[in-house]
């Protein structure tokens, strides 16, 4: 889609305008020029609302001020930090980016999108976000708030559903690269605004996707063991199996017969999240 100069112009102005009215100024990873902070920010908003990572950003930024604190944590730790923000991966990767950056980069996030991108977890949206957050370098950021307001603004009711192929070069045309930070800024807030008064444009974008039902998912059963055995070290897999069904029978639903209950405990054991010694399931932590 091309852009006349003063449907540029517009546009700019507008979202100017919105992200001055609706602007959420007291976010407290907003502003600030502490990449890790901007980064544990970024990877906690992937699918969890904005009330609830208030009230885990501050906590965890206490436990784990910075990339070396995190590097030295232990597995158990770090996880049962994360407890409550769901998708335990993300914590698992937090922790193995913070150890190649205190290794390799002296306890600091790269700058490039290319480093970044290499980082365990970190997808080009995330490597973009600590671009722009952190280091007011220019990037094309894309995430659900930023699709939410180029679908509005440029493509009809009635259009195909819109790919981010479609909205990159309208982001090209249109962000400030002299304070490329404040302008996603005022975007998000404007995507923001947008969600809670037009039915959301991001339903037309294909990368959008209804997160599925939580309870009785095979996520909802990952996350019970996980916590299981943050609360019991060295519970084993048999125990594991009788309380998982009991949980699954107190919820209505159906038990698993053993063998699924492994399957799951192997691809946990798989990920990094526990090891399975002697039909035990134990955090290792080597730091």
């Amino acid at each position: 889609m091309h852009l006349t100069p003063q449907a540029q112009k517009d546009f700019i102005t507008h979202v100017w305008n919105m992200g001055k009215v609706h602007g959420r100024i007291n976010l407290p990873w907003r502003n600030i020029d502490d990449a890790y902070a901007v980064y544990i920010s970024e990877v906690m908003l992937q699918q969890t609302q904005v009330a609830r990572v208030l009230k885990f950003w501050p906590d965890w930024m206490k436990a784990f001020p910075t990339i070396d604190a995190l590097a030295a944590a232990s597995v158990s730790d770090v996880l049962e930090r994360w407890q409550g923000l769901g998708y335990n991966r993300r914590a698992l990767s937090l922790k193995r980016a913070a150890e190649i950056c205190s290794a390799k980069y002296a306890g600091t996030l790269p700058q490039s999108q290319q480093e970044l991108e290499a980082l365990p977890g970190i997808g080009p949206a995330t490597a973009a976000g600590i671009r722009v957050f952190a280091y007011q370098l220019p990037a094309i950021y894309i995430e659900t708030n930023v699709r939410a307001v180029y679908i509005h603004h440029f493509f009809s009711e009635g259009a195909d559903t819109v790919s981010d192929k479609q909205i990159v070069p309208l982001v090209e045309a249109t962000y400030s690269r002299e304070d490329p930070r404040a302008w996603y800024y005022a975007l998000l807030d404007y995507g923001a605004y947008l969600k809670k008064t037009v039915p959301n444009p991001t339903r037309r974008a294909t990368a959008y996707s209804r997160q599925s039902a939580f309870e009785g998912s095979v996520r909802q059963k990952r996350s019970f063991i996980v916590r299981e055995v943050l609360a019991n070290p060295g519970i084993s897999c048999e125990a594991l199996v009788d309380l998982l069904n009991a949980e699954e029978r107190t919820a209505g639903r159906e038990g698993l017969d053993s063998a699924s209950v492994y399957r799951i405990l192997r691809q946990l054991e798989q990920e990094g999240f526990f090891t399975i010694c002697d039909q035990t399931c134990i955090i290792e932590d080597d730091s």
